[in-house]
């Protein structure tokens, strides 16, 4: 009998197995119920893939521009951006060989020497931001070099070259080969020239990177700022921003004995871009959240509807001796199991439909044909999705959450039914 079944240990089995009977007595209105769990978690797995992907894509085309997933700069170059507060030989050489430690998910290491300064030509004088790089590891590591439009870029073994952008040629009236003069203040305090000639031309799409950017050899840059064996910047690139913590931690240990030197992450250095990819993300949650509310709608109808329609059978089960406890278990478990399933397949359909379809990419250059720039970077419009199992596991985490959410006021409901009443309800 009922009762006895229901009081033994296997009664939990039992509840699941009424549950899924139920289900399938509302066949059509389960299916259509599932059917918007499926596309409803399916159009959030595909949301957050190209999420990860876009923000992936903006970091690493922010750190490449910037100071790297993670920089080690002196302790105050931040905030002052002297050459007061820069890196000597014996802090380098220590940064080095804590960056070793990392292990393989470095790709690419440079360092750099930065001055603020003035760029003057026979016509003009205009402020800029003066980078020394070593041209060999820099190819690999700045998106510069692939932004050329004209010329060359820096040689290893011209160390009076100049790469400049086309804004700043513009503005100076500077044409390849032509000499203008660098001025900043060296690292004793004085200011000082240097004369270089334009090797290349380069054009990113942002006007404060083409009209305020110049490069040049870092041996030049170290020689004329009287700042031999000096850098301003180690920057690191690792082969994703999901290692910056560990990187950074890593760094930090290592530079436990240079108390003037901090490792930051690109979070850290680059605060705007650190904005724009939350505020970014926050939007994309938004959207998130009103796709599941209406799915929990869906549940909350279907398995209410449900409860309403077998008022006289829960009557009459009570009476054989379920309590309103399992009554109430028992619809909770309905919509857990449409919930699961549902999720559990449109976590399958998202993941293989982003796979099959835009694994190269979503190209959205119809949308914004010059790119799309946020804080400072230009974004291509390639979109590439990203899958991690993090995002897996948050997907079943908020579709479990779901179902039980929303069979909450169902379940209730259930277990407020009276014996008395629910035997004279016609269905």
């Amino acid at each position: 009998m009922v009762p006895s079944r229901l009081q033994s240990p296997a009664s939990a089995f039992v509840l699941f197995r009424l549950a899924l009977r139920n289900l399938r007595r509302q066949l059509r209105r389960s299916t259509l119920t599932g059917l918007a769990i499926v596309l409803g978690v399916g159009l959030l797995v595909m949301s957050r893939a190209f999420a990860a992907g876009g923000h992936e894509d903006w970091i690493e085309v922010g750190v490449r521009l910037g100071s790297g997933h993670v920089a080690v700069q002196a302790d105050e170059f931040q905030a002052r951006q002297t050459l007061d507060e820069r890196l000597s030989a014996t802090e380098i050489a220590a940064a080095k060989a804590a960056i070793e430690r990392i292990g393989s998910t470095v790709l690419e290491t440079v360092v750099r020497l930065e001055a603020k300064g003035l760029a003057s030509s026979a016509s003009a004088a205009v402020p800029v931001s003066i980078v020394g790089v070593d041209p060999s590891a820099e190819r690999s590591f700045s998106p510069l070099p692939g932004r050329l439009t004209e010329g060359e870029y820096l040689a290893s073994d011209d160390e009076i070259a100049a790469f400049v952008g086309v804004r700043l040629a513009e503005r100076l009236a500077l044409e390849l080969g032509s000499r203008l003069v660098l001025t900043a203040q060296d690292a004793e305090g004085s200011i000082v020239g240097q004369l270089v000639r334009v090797r290349g031309l380069f054009e990113t799409g942002l006007p404060e990177v083409d009209e305020r950017f110049v490069q040049i050899h870092l041996e030049t840059a170290r020689s004329w700022l009287v700042a031999p064996g000096s850098a301003t910047t180690i920057a690191v690139l690792l082969s994703s921003s999901r290692e910056v913590a560990r990187a950074a931690e890593t760094l930090s240990s290592g530079l436990v004995d240079h108390p003037g030197v901090r490792a930051l992450s690109w979070p850290e250095a680059m605060p705007q871009l650190e904005a724009a990819v939350r505020g970014d993300d926050f939007g994309d949650w938004v959207f998130h959240i009103i796709t599941l509310l209406i799915v929990a709608l869906a549940v909350v109808n279907t398995i209410l509807m449900s409860v309403l329609q077998r008022t006289r059978e829960f009557g009459v089960v009570q009476a054989l001796g379920m309590t309103r406890r399992q009554m109430g278990t028992q619809v909770l478990i309905e919509g857990v199991l449409l919930s699961a399933i549902g999720g559990i397949v449109g976590i399958a359909l998202g993941y293989s439909v982003t796979w099959f379809f835009f694994r190269d990419g979503l190209d959205l250059s119809s949308l914004m044909e010059d790119g799309f720039r946020t804080a400072g970077i230009l974004i291509e419009p390639i979109v590439r999705p990203r899958f991690h199992l993090d995002q897996v596991l948050t997907s079943l985490a908020l579709v479990f959450s779901l179902g039980v959410l929303a069979s909450v006021y169902p379940a209730y409901r259930a277990s407020r039914i009276d014996v008395t009443d629910a035997m004279k309800f016609e269905a």
